[in-house]
């Protein structure tokens, strides 16, 4: 397998050939391998450059987008020169100064039912570099039905998120079971994002993706990585391949691809009223007002042990589909976490599961901590 390498790629792969479970084969399957990123900004970004530099044989780019000055703080792809270029075009040309051996193909277009199937089909493993729900549903679906795996990322403010989902299941839909309404989950560009959090989670996309190429080590096969960037804590939670699932499950019902849009559901006229998400001082007059509000805490338990307000119901996001039926589904539900992330991600389950007054409280019980109630220890 030897004279498949040039003197070049040896010397160029020699630190990572050296290690026992990659070896010349390893790095051959990596050679022979073909990934494509949907999204070449913030996610897609880091774990562009790191394929690249690995020696992915073809890395693909799909995204319909243009640089902007906004994208640089976390788009390291990009150069400020790069400002008003199509996206992928900027991160072709470092790609190939990062690594020539490397083939770049290029889909300067948006990712849509009627082309996903055509373009997944060309490439052994996807990964989600996107920043909105309905692409992800849709690259979720595309994934299943071409029998390619599914390496998922997510980023909020201080948060972020990664899973890998096969074509055997569990699928993105196993835990998030169809698209919410737009005004459920912020964007990055409404709810903001530190730029090193995609940066991070993109390394970890590229990780898996390695591992899933060389067949080495544990892939995070339905088991859903939360990073906390303020406390640099990680956890896990458990995603169950879930029989009724609709594209998975035992009796499917999606049996072709769709094109999300973001449809607001109706709602009760008596309860049009509910936001999607208020501040901790929202919160406060609330509480102030009436005192038995339905507060649902969803950290882990050392992390109430540590700091907790007052009348919260402890239910650890790990934990969340085993005691559903104790959340009520006839009034406001105020979910919180540690920073909004999860807590973000717990208010989008639950309304795309029958609970359509789930609210999220923005910076969680630091905001709290800083701007309500200064007792309560800051972790």
């Amino acid at each position: 397998m030897e004279q498949n390498f040039s003197q070049d790629e040896k010397i160029r792969y020699s630190r990572q050939t050296i290690l026992p479970m990659v070896g010349l084969a390893g790095q051959q399957k990596l050679k022979e391998s073909k990934i494509l990123l949907v999204g070449a900004g913030g996610l897609g970004s880091s774990p562009a450059i790191y394929l690249a530099a690995a020696g992915v044989g073809t890395i693909g780019l799909i995204d319909s987008d243009v640089v902007s000055l906004s994208n640089l703080h976390r788009q390291v792809l990009h150069h400020t020169s790069d400002i008003d270029r199509p996206k992928v075009i900027s991160a072709a040309e470092k790609l190939k100064k990062i690594n020539p051996h490397v083939n770049v193909v290029t889909y300067q277009e948006r990712l849509t039912a009627s082309n996903a199937l055509s373009i997944f089909k060309d490439f052994d493993l996807i990964i989600d570099g996107t920043d909105n729900l309905p692409s992800r549903y849709l690259i979720n679906d595309a994934a299943f039905f071409t029998k390619k795996p599914f390496v998922f990322g997510g980023v909020f403010q201080f948060e972020g998120q990664c899973c890998v989902f096969g074509p055997k299941g569990p699928c993105y839909r196993c835990f998030f079971r169809e698209p919410p309404a737009p005004e459920d989950m912020p964007s990055c560009v409404e709810a903001g994002v530190l730029g090193v959090v995609p940066g991070i989670i993109g390394l970890l996309q590229a990780n898996e993706a390695i591992k899933l190429i060389c067949q080495f080590g544990e892939p995070l096969l339905g088991r859903l990585l939360i990073m906390d960037a303020l406390t640099t804590h990680f956890r896990e939670v458990n995603i169950k391949k879930d029989s009724t699932c609709s594209l998975c499950g035992t009796n499917p019902t999606i049996h072709q691809l769709e094109d999300y849009t973001w449809k607001c559901k109706d709602k009760d006229k008596n309860m049009e009223s509910i936001p999607q998400e208020i501040t901790v001082r929202e919160l406060k007059e609330l509480k102030d007002k009436q005192p038995d509000i339905y507060l649902l805490d969803v950290r882990e338990q050392d992390e109430w042990d540590m700091a907790h307000i007052e009348g919260a119901h402890l239910m650890p996001m790990s934990s969340l589909e085993e005691n559903l039926n104790d959340i009520p589904k006839d009034k406001p539900v105020y979910c919180f976490c540690h920073l909004g992330g999860r807590s973000a991600r717990v208010v989008q389950y639950l309304r795309t599961n029958g609970w359509p007054y789930a609210v999220n409280v923005r910076g969680g019980i630091q905001a709290w901590s800083q701007e309500i109630d200064p007792t309560i220890a800051q972790y």
